[in-house]
């Protein structure tokens, strides 16, 4: 009879093995799901300002260069510097242009005004996208990968205003995030190009 009592005390413990082992099988999958949050932003595509689409898988290999424009803000002029930082190291380097109108209501324009604005005024060849929310609801995915450290695996950033820049390297992978104080011609910039 203790034999038999002895033996029923044990019949929980494989239980109990069972119950850990699936425990630690789900806090696994669950953080294989945390962890498989791409931590790159080739796999994202938009649609361009002309209806195409632009695919950051295309970009592979090079730095992309993100800023959010406005065709009247006090820091448009930058147009002219993202321009000539193309036109310099477009070998390497990818500038996209993401008009908003999320910064004091400074991108009023539809998509062929902002385009026709871009070209005659500072002859932009870099490539613009379609205007997007980046504070407003719902902000893009683009943008919500920019700003998370859960989505983009590195930090947490703020759009603040217009021309707010993010740096991504050529895996992909976010590596700054820089005021619209800093000029696309600044040292740090040209620094992270390679200049």
């Amino acid at each position: 009879m203790i034999f038999e009592q002895q033996a029923l005390s044990f019949v929980p413990f494989p239980n109990n093995i069972l119950m850990l082992i699936l425990v630690h099988l789900l806090i696994t999958l669950n953080l294989y799901s945390f962890m498989s949050e791409p931590s790159s932003i080739h796999h994202f595509k938009i649609e361009s300002i002309d209806g195409k689409t632009i695919d950051f898988a295309n970009f592979k290999g090079k730095k992309i260069l993100i800023v959010n424009v406005a065709s009247e803000c006090g820091y448009t002029k930058q147009y002219a510097q993202l321009q000539e930082l193309h036109e310099l190291h477009q070998n390497k380097l990818v500038i996209l242009g993401f008009p908003s109108n999320d910064f004091g209501g400074q991108e009023p324009g539809s998509a062929e005004e902002i385009q026709e604005f871009c070209s005659s005024k500072f002859g932009v060849t870099f490539p613009l996208t379609t205007k997007v929310n980046i504070k407003s609801s719902p902000v893009h995915p683009i943008y919500e990968w920019l700003t998370q450290k859960s989505k983009n695996g590195v930090m947490d950033a703020s759009v603040k205003w217009n021309f707010n820049k993010f740096l991504i390297d050529e895996n992909g992978r976010l590596e700054k995030a820089l005021p619209s104080s800093v000029t696309p011609l600044d040292e740090e910039i040209l620094n992270w190009v390679g200049a």
